[in-house]
């Protein structure tokens, strides 16, 4: 049936119970692990955002694992999601958890311009491979960054994995909805930053993840760059997770043996 309310196709929260509970839990379980493994928190610019906050293992790291948080571009922090980042310590990474300047007050590229610094930064920190994560939001920014434009070299060199959980990875169908406005899209800014319209330049492997019980727009956006990067030479697949929905989904990476943290931190999907 065709879509005909695209601010519905795309909202979460009213389809899954206690969704507003479980985002309110997140700073609450951040902070458990920030008062456990307190963080470095470096500035990668001179905004009030822009910084990030780095998670050191408790011996020499065996490379930088990131994740870039969701929100829709327009909330959260990375801190708030600092409960994430337990799997990837547990399993000897430095993690860094980038903050970025919300929109409006930054439009969808001037953030991707924001991310890729905050990671190029932090991967002059810490030696050895970078593994990319990012949830719903931070799936689209994740996977720019593995774009021609994205990380420059060296640092795109030492992309080794790539974890796009429930991505939104082709913009336009953004411009049907209220977001549209605060986000700053236009026909062209929506092309330029849709990760679905351009070409992967990377060999690291990249993982497209989704709730099965997500809404069809998610599930559609995720299979959407794993079959179009695929026709283009990618090492990439999507996977559905079932019992799983936009708002738990990433509850697994603070489990260093559950296989959303593998797909994460191994240098190979298996």
């Amino acid at each position: 049936m065709p879509i005909t309310d695209w601010d519905d196709a795309y909202a979460n929260a009213p389809y899954i119970e206690g969704a507003d509970a479980i985002a309110a839990a997140w700073p609450d379980r951040s902070a458990a692990l920030h008062a456990r493994h307190a963080p470095e928190t470096h500035a990668y610019g001179d905004a009030d955002r822009q910084v990030f906050d780095l998670y050191r293992p408790a011996g020499p790291a065996l490379g930088l694992a990131v994740f870039v948080h969701g929100g829709y571009w327009q909330r959260f922090s990375g801190r708030d999601f600092a409960f994430v980042a337990e799997g990837a310590l547990k399993a000897g990474f430095a993690v860094a958890m980038p903050t970025y300047t919300l929109a409006p007050a930054a439009c969808v590229a001037a953030i991707t311009g924001e991310i890729r610094q905050a990671i190029t930064m932090a991967a002059g920190l810490i030696d050895g491979p970078v593994h990319l994560a990012g949830h719903s939001a931070g799936g689209h920014l994740v996977t720019r960054m593995v774009c021609a434009d994205g990380l420059a070299a060296p640092f795109a060199d030492r992309v080794a994995r790539v974890l796009s959980i429930s991505g939104v990875h082709d913009l336009r169908p953004l411009l049907r909805t209220a977001m549209a406005g605060p986000l700053g899209l236009t026909d062209a800014l929506a092309e330029a930053e849709s990760p679905a319209l351009m070409r992967p330049a990377t060999r690291a492997g990249i993982a497209c993840v989704v709730g099965a019980d997500e809404r069809p727009e998610f599930l559609r956006q995720t299979d959407l760059l794993a079959n179009i990067w695929t026709g283009l030479g990618a090492d990439i697949r999507a996977i559905h997770v079932p019992g799983r929905h936009h708002f738990d989904i990433i509850d697994d990476l603070a489990d260093r043996g559950s296989a959303l943290s593998r797909l994460w931190l191994d240098q190979r999907i298996s």
